[in-house]
């Protein structure tokens, strides 16, 4: 099979048509409409999927209030992530077995969603990578994600279905690594981008420390550079805008 060519954009509110072509009618799943880790305390989501939903994705992505990247094969749209503060993710905030002490100074890549025949091509991968070099390129130092737990260990054919936070193999690739018990239903995987404070304690020779939790820091494996504008990403090349290029992405 000849590599998937790739290019992904940053989402902004002209298209949102690209965005509403690719969830179709379901919303992506379910009439998720990425609603699902928005709903606020005491809503029902039997409430708030389907129509509803749209109606609030599509208000966030006109005022710009949601941020997300989507994947293209050509000009047909293909894949999607979000990821933002922690703290615009209500549930995650409601989850007991997410919960952590600086959840203030995380920002989480909670969401995929991938057309069904372009699954198992790598396309959620490349968006991570994509989310992970504009965020550090922002100045992001703590990043987080929530892979599905496979019911039995090392797994790894997981239905697309199911795995619409993502996988464990695909954050791991990235340098994220476990945060918290690997026991509970859910899991959190982190990732840490060095700091110039960081710097200084590995020339002292000093442990380095984030938040509360003293998980050990890995480097940066993605150079990124700050975002200026809103131009299409690639994800392989380095490039101004993100840091990424036009991917080939090769069957797994």
């Amino acid at each position: 099979m000849d590599p998937l060519k790739i290019s992904i954009k940053e989402l902004t509110p002209a298209l949102w048509n690209d965005l509403e072509k690719l969830f179709g009618e379901k919303g992506a799943c379910g009439g998720c409409w990425c609603m699902y880790m928005r709903i606020g305390k005491g809503e029902k989501w039997a409430d708030v999927k389907g129509s509803e939903a749209k109606r609030r994705l599509k208000a966030m992505v006109k005022n710009g209030t949601v941020r997300g990247l989507l994947a293209y094969s050509g000009i047909e749209p293909i894949g999607w992530c979000t990821f933002g503060k922690r703290t615009d993710f209500d549930r995650l905030n409601r989850a007991r077995t997410l919960k952590c002490d600086d959840a203030d100074s995380v920002c989480s890549i909670p969401c995929f969603y991938i057309k069904n025949r372009y699954r198992k091509q790598g396309v959620a991968s490349e968006l991570l990578k994509a989310a992970v070099a504009l965020l550090e390129g922002e100045g992001q130092t703590i990043l987080e994600g929530y892979p599905v737990k496979p019911a039995k260990p090392g797994n790894k054919n997981i239905p697309g279905p199911f795995a619409w936070t993502g996988t464990i193999p695909m954050f791991a690739k990235l340098a994220f690594t476990l945060a918290g018990s690997p026991s509970t239903s859910k899991l959190r995987y982190r990732r840490h981008r060095a700091t110039s404070s960081d710097i200084e304690r590995d020339r002292a020779g000093s442990p380095r420390t984030h938040g509360t939790e003293n998980r050990p820091v890995r480097r940066s494996i993605v150079q990124s550079r700050k975002t200026e504008n809103r131009k299409p990403l690639t994800a392989g090349l380095k490039s101004p805008a993100l840091g990424v290029q036009n991917a080939r992405v090769r069957s797994s």
